[in-house]
């Protein structure tokens, strides 16, 4: 298990690097837009010609061709799960720290529990009591972030972030609800389903009409130069390495609490994004609601995902 632990530990601090660098993006005046559509299309070009020399060409043309024959799917899909849900968070980093960001996408394990409950799942009560305490925890930390005279962090910050939090479990829920192919949602061919970077690649495919039409709306002019790294940066550190490491820690995991103690490492995405931002961007520390909430937050995690197993 600890070994396990370590490896989830370390997709966690590759995860962080998602929010540290769409901070720092951000503070050197890089368009929030650009921060978003060049990492899907780096994720494009990294998992299509990954997933053509590991998995053959016959492999990526079946892909291909599910993409195509399911392309509506894709697309509303991938503009929700992906499109929209990373648009909002490159958003929220014009205006709050890259840990607050961090800290509020928690609120996506309790916004999983009502997309689930929309698609018919139901849960014993005491994982909605640890839900509740991951909100209080991230309700404490946006707290910290703003006064009541300037709303501005909550209204461009924290509520972007709320909203991302559902996008991104109903865009990958109506995925897996094509592996049956109900409630409206036509069968796909599981062998493909079944393969975590194919879903990606085609869900990242299918966000491109939406950043098109974002483009179009938000007029972001030209990617900053250190946009392009960064964006390729943040990628291969947290769509592929830290993805991978995480997949491969809970595929080893073979009783139930080895599965939990996988899940509640990703807390720790908070704590490396935090000190990502006070090393390499000179931010200060929370206060001391901030770090109550921090901790909340983090025992809320640890406490759902050891329950809900």
């Amino acid at each position: 298990m600890i070994r396990l632990m370590t490896i989830g530990l370390v997709s966690g601090g590759f995860f962080s690097a998602t929010f540290v660098l769409n901070r720092m993006m951000s503070l050197g005046g890089g368009h929030w837009f650009w921060s978003g559509a060049l990492r899907y299309g780096y994720m494009i070009l990294f998992l299509g010609a990954g997933i053509a020399i590991i998995q053959g060409l016959p492999f990526f043309k079946a892909m291909i061709d599910v993409l195509y024959r399911h392309l509506l799917f894709w697309i509303i899909s991938g503009s929700i799960g992906f499109g929209a849900f990373y648009a909002l968070i490159c958003f929220s980093a014009d205006h709050s720290p890259g840990w607050v960001v961090a800290t509020t996408w928690q609120l996506t394990i309790v916004a999983s529990l009502f997309v689930l409950q929309g698609f018919g799942r139901r849960f014993p009560k005491k994982i909605w009591v640890w839900a509740l305490v991951v909100f209080g925890g991230v309700c404490l930390v946006n707290l910290s972030h703003f006064e009541v005279s300037n709303l501005k962090p909550l209204f461009m910050g924290a509520i972007p972030v709320g909203v991302a939090a559902f996008c991104y479990p109903l865009g990958n829920q109506l995925v897996w609800e094509a592996k049956s192919g109900q409630r409206g949602v036509p069968k796909i061919d599981g062998l493909i389903l079944d393969n975590v970077f194919a879903k990606v690649f085609l869900l990242s495919m299918g966000s491109i009409p939406f950043w098109v039409l974002l483009y179009l709306l938000t007029d972001p002019g030209i990617p900053c130069p250190g946009q392009w790294m960064n964006t390729a940066l943040v990628a291969l550190l947290s769509g592929v390495v830290a993805t991978s490491l995480f997949l491969f820690a809970r595929g080893r995991a073979d009783t139930p609490a080895k599965l939990a103690a996988v899940d509640a490492t990703q807390c720790s995405e908070v704590l490396f994004a935090l000190g990502g931002e006070v090393v390499f961007l000179g931010a200060a520390l929370p206060n001391s609601i901030g770090m109550a909430g921090i901790f909340i937050t983090g025992l809320g995690l640890i406490a759902f995902a050891r329950f809900s197993k």
